[in-house]
């Protein structure tokens, strides 16, 4: 393979900015041009339902410095729209027909959030980019009525941050418990305590199916009144809505242009390439022959976007090598934090808990075929690098010993 000298990189979210930095370290000394549709720098997303959404922070984790990518040569289009891939020809086309030829391409794109018919409109939140964050933020008034349209990990951050901030917060998801399809009953009830001790309302098995919204007295959108409707006829005031009901990778591009889809993403080979010849795809977009998992493994954390842009870097550059991490992510949520590493099917996957979950202090193992498959620790910090061995060596292991042994030693010993 030959070495490349122009290397375009689409999204300038944290997958495509840290490949952009990487590169560079790695001694590229060719053409690196970055295309972001905001206008702010690159920047990492988790402070975003965190740090900035409580107030703490008014700012995100930068993933450079500012003047990174102009002292080191990284051409930095904010604000700017690529509209098609021509694969054929090597080039990419801006929404005003500019054209920029590439040797090698990387997509990451990232995704947006998922939206529900009838919910828009003044008052109606997603929770996607800073200045989603900061908008939703203002409105996080003490007393203020927020319902929240669903309960994974984004719904759940932000209703911890609307009743820290004094909210009344309601959440409605058609599920019976929060996060139930990532940890499945015995957990995701630790979650529906936590919020319930906190005085969140919990609308669960119940789905909302529209909203009505009325101008206020003054006939403005400001002191409009909203109404969420539920599938049981019930309803719902509210002054915020937040629609926190999944994302919905932007694929956009690898449409138009032909590329291979899988799994809701961009089918790319363990290396990150794509169906197309010297088209990589890294982050969100990322459908991944994993050669750890069965099938493909696309994921939407924060470490895989960080990840996956440094490694494919070096093969942009030539390089063949197949992506390995397991999937990573943390989450605070009032005095609960946790981090979880693999990636478990709760369905199917053995449950084995260390500790007791009514003391939220505890680490939960997921095994199948005796081999651990994902292990999430809460407000539990002494044992992450046993645990990520664990995760990583696929250790095979009883439910005891992930209960009553020494994890360090469990994972030292671990094949």
């Amino acid at each position: 393979m030959t070495t490349p000298r122009r290397i375009v990189i689409v999204g300038a979210g944290l997958a495509g900015a840290t490949a952009a930095a990487t590169l560079r370290e790695r001694g590229f000394d060719g053409e690196v041009t970055l295309f972001g549709r905001e206008t702010h720098e690159p920047y990492e997303l988790p402070p975003l339902s965190k740090g900035i959404l409580l107030g703490s922070a008014d700012e995100p984790d930068w993933v450079r410095p500012a003047g990174h990518y102009a002292d080191h040569t990284i051409d930095l289009r904010r604000g700017t729209h690529i509209a098609a891939l021509r694969p054929a020809d090597h080039r990419v086309v801006e929404a005003d027909g500019t054209e920029h030829p590439y040797d090698r391409l990387l997509l990451a794109t990232g995704s947006r959030p998922r939206t529900l018919p009838g919910f828009d409109g003044p008052g109606v939140h997603t929770l996607r980019t800073l200045d989603d964050s900061l908008a939703l933020r203002a409105a996080l008034t003490a007393g203020a009525r927020v319902v929240i349209v669903g309960a994974g990990w984004i719904g759940c951050e932000v209703a911890a941050a609307a009743r820290t901030h004094g909210a009344e917060v309601t959440v409605v998801d058609p599920l019976p418990q929060p996060l139930l399809s990532v940890l499945g009953e015995q957990i995701g009830a630790v979650f529906r305590d936590l919020h319930a001790g906190h005085g969140v309302t919990l609308r669960l098995g119940t789905r909302a199916t529209g909203l009505t919204a009325q101008d206020g007295a003054n006939g403005g959108t400001q002191d409009a009144t909203r109404v969420v409707r539920l599938d049981d006829g019930s309803e719902l005031p509210a002054d915020v809505v937040v629609v926190g009901a999944g994302a919905v990778p932007s694929t956009g591009l690898a449409e138009q242009a032909g590329l291979e889809l899988a799994a809701g993403g961009i089918a790319v080979d363990a290396a990150l390439r794509t169906s197309a010849p010297d088209v990589y795809a890294a982050g969100d977009i990322a459908a991944h022959d994993h050669p750890r998992h069965d099938g493909r493994v696309r994921v939407e954390h924060w470490s895989n976007a960080k990840e996956q842009g440094a490694h494919v870097a070096g093969n942009l550059l030539g390089g063949d090598e197949p992506y390995t991490a397991e999937p990573y992510f943390f989450s605070d949520q009032y005095d609960l934090g946790c981090e979880y590493r693999g990636l478990a099917d709760p369905a199917r996957d053995e449950l084995t808990v260390r500790g007791t979950t009514a003391s939220r202090e505890f680490i939960a193992f997921w095994r199948r075929d005796g081999r651990v498959t994902a292990a999430l620790n809460v407000n539990a910090w002494d044992d992450g690098d046993a645990l990520q061995a664990l995760v990583d060596n696929r250790a095979q292991v009883s439910a005891q010993q992930l209960a009553e042994a020494d994890l360090g030693k469990l994972a030292a010993g671990a094949r």
